[in-house]
Parts: structure tokens; sequence; C-alpha cells
């Protein structure tokens, strides 16, 4: 059994989307951890049918920010990581890889940002990924620009978290 650890729960509790970068690129220690990080993710039946592209090249960046609609973070980051799934793996198993190195990107202080590739027949074009595979989705990584980002957050209108409440419901789906 796990002993309680009340600073994972901090982290998940205060892990935000960070798409404001400084331009240094990330050390290799710590793009090691994070992709380390994705690896230990479980996944159904321990089967782990994902790779994982690191894209750091600026060209390469760009022209796959034009493979989404909202892919301001790709164009901001240094680094954007594209979870590849694999044939037969499960959408569930690819969200936890992408939320387990979003968490331990935060641990080492390094900002990351989901997006989405809208375009995703594009997407696996510019990286090289056969048809029967999955390249929807990225996460940008890179160090938070801290003053770009509050700024950001001042003129945004969209902050906290709806109620347990209007969320929960227990038993049935009341929608």
């Amino acid at each position: 059994m796990l002993e309680p650890d009340f600073h994972v729960y901090a982290a998940i509790k205060g892990l935000r989307v960070v798409r404001n970068f400084t331009d240094r690129q990330l050390s290799a220690d710590d793009l090691e951890a994070i992709l380390d990080a994705g690896r230990w993710t479980g996944s159904a039946k321990n089967r782990q049918n994902w790779a994982i592209v690191v894209v750091q090249d600026r060209t390469q960046l760009d022209r796959l920010a034009e493979c989404g609609d909202f892919t301001t973070p790709v164009r901001n980051a240094p680094t954007t990581l594209v979870p590849v799934r694999l044939p037969e793996a499960y959408e569930w198993d690819m969200g936890r890889l992408a939320q387990n190195m979003m968490l331990a990107a935060a641990a080492r202080g390094v900002g990351s940002c989901p997006v989405t590739f809208h375009r995703e027949q594009d997407a696996k074009a510019v990286l090289g990924v056969p048809a029967d595979h999955g390249a929807r989705y990225g996460i940008t990584l890179g160090y938070p620009d801290f003053e770009a980002e509050r700024e950001a957050r001042s003129r945004s209108s969209m902050s906290g978290r709806k109620s347990l409440e209007a969320l929960v419901m227990r038993d049935r789906f009341e929608g």
C-alpha cells in the first residue's frame, strides 16, 4: 500500500498550462526525466502501445503548428512531444501518458501545454507517422516565461474550476 504523499496531491491540483516559454532549450536531463516518466506510465495490460516523437527543430515545429488551429504554444516552445498511438492502443492510455509527462515536467520546473492537431493526417505526414498510427495530440515543453504568463493570465477571463457538486453525480448520470 502506498503511503500518503500530499506533495503529489498538491502537484496535481497545482498543475497549470504554460503557453509562454523562454528561448532556452530543455536540458538533456530534464527531457530524459520527462520521457522516462512517460515510459513508466501504466497502460492496459502493460502493452505501452505508444512511441514519442521529440520535436526540437524550429522548422519542424513551425510545420507541426500548421496542423492545428490553436497551436501558438508549439510556435512558442523550444520542444514539443508528440505521443504516437500505435495500432490497438487505447485513447485512455494516451491521456495517462500525456498527463504523467506534464506532471513530471512541472516537477522539474518545465512548463507544458497540451495541443490538438486538428489536421491529424497532416501532422502524421510532417512526422513520418504511418497511416495506422495516431498523432492527434502534442505536449509543448519549455522553461516558463513568467512575466509573459502573468500578463496573459491577467487578460484571461478563464479561471477557477467548477464545484464538485456541478461535476459529480452518484449512481446515475443526471444531465
